[in-house]
């Protein structure tokens, strides 16, 4: 029989939603606030006391962000380097644990000294370029995806994994002649989609999110990605310059920070979109190789 809540109880669960109300209300209002920035003109902006609701609707800082090359070309930079990279990184990542969760594996304790040895270690950031410049990777898109190749954290969790998946899975498909390759893309990859999801979820964010290598590894400006313009714009390094942009900006009522806030909402969106579909793959991957050995 369920027990009828006293005073107290009442007060207590009073209490706790209120907090409960306050902490999401701290947590979503500096989300929301941008939000509100970028449909409120600019210059009304920033004579402050916009808080609740745009004093004046505009539409104009989604207009002058998608009308400037330089962000939409940002914006498709980061596109194309989250999704090349995120697949390289799971594809590569997947196939190199796939090869040493075999216990047979020739040299096998050497390559795992290589991955702790790497994972502890690092020769620095000018070590770093010397390598990607001798690859040819300096101003090249393919910096972006390269290095990113091999993900040593997931590595180790995706090993674990592999080793959980019945060995008879494996050897009855080469018993029917199936390759090690076929068994990987049809038995394996198939009932690891937990890991998939994960992978994908973490290292795509990292993709999308990442900056320093446009800044120290690209000069060209045409690959630059869209992390590393809203760097610019919150370093105050790019302003309108030039006649023609700063009569755009006058014109539409548009400031480099209504263009910053535009910029950090079109960013959010692709993953927001994708969040929702690796959801159910996401709770259960987060799991992953803590109660392995």
């Amino acid at each position: 029989m369920r027990r009828r809540k006293t005073v107290e109880d009442r007060v207590l669960d009073t209490v706790i939603t209120a907090i409960l109300v306050v902490v999401v209300f701290i947590t979503l209002y500096p989300f929301y606030y941008i939000l509100l920035i970028t449909f409120n003109e600019g210059t009304d902006t920033a004579a402050g006391g916009v808080y609740l609701w745009p004093r004046q609707f505009t539409l104009s800082n989604y207009t002058y962000f998608l009308q400037d090359p330089k962000w939409v070309k940002a914006f498709g930079i980061s596109v194309l380097r989250t999704v090349i990279g995120t697949a390289l990184g799971i594809l590569f990542t997947c196939l190199v644990a796939y090869g040493l969760s075999k216990r047979d594996l020739v040299f096998r304790s050497g390559y795992f000294l290589a991955v702790v040895i790497a994972m502890n270690f690092s020769g620095g950031l000018v070590a770093f370029y010397i390598v990607l410049r001798s690859l040819g990777l300096i101003n090249n898109f393919a910096v972006y995806v390269v290095p990113g190749m091999l993900n040593l954290f997931f590595l180790l969790i995706a090993i674990s994994f592999f080793r959980d998946i019945p060995d008879e899975l494996g050897e009855s498909a080469r018993i029917d002649g199936a390759s090690e390759l076929h068994i990987f893309a049809r038995i394996v990859l198939p009932v690891s989609m937990p890991l998939l999801a994960t992978m994908s979820l973490f290292i795509g964010s990292g993709q999308w999110n990442s900056w320093l290598d446009s800044a120290y590894f690209v000069q060209d400006e045409g690959l630059r990605t869209l992390t590393y313009r809203m760097m610019q714009v919150i370093n105050q390094t790019m302003v309108p310059s030039g006649d023609t942009q700063a009569a755009a900006m006058s014109r539409t009522s548009v400031t480099p920070f209504s263009v910053q806030a535009t910029a950090m909402v079109v960013s959010i969106v692709p993953i927001l979109g994708v969040y929702p579909f690796l959801q159910k793959y996401f709770v259960s991957g987060m799991m992953l190789g803590s109660v392995k050995g």
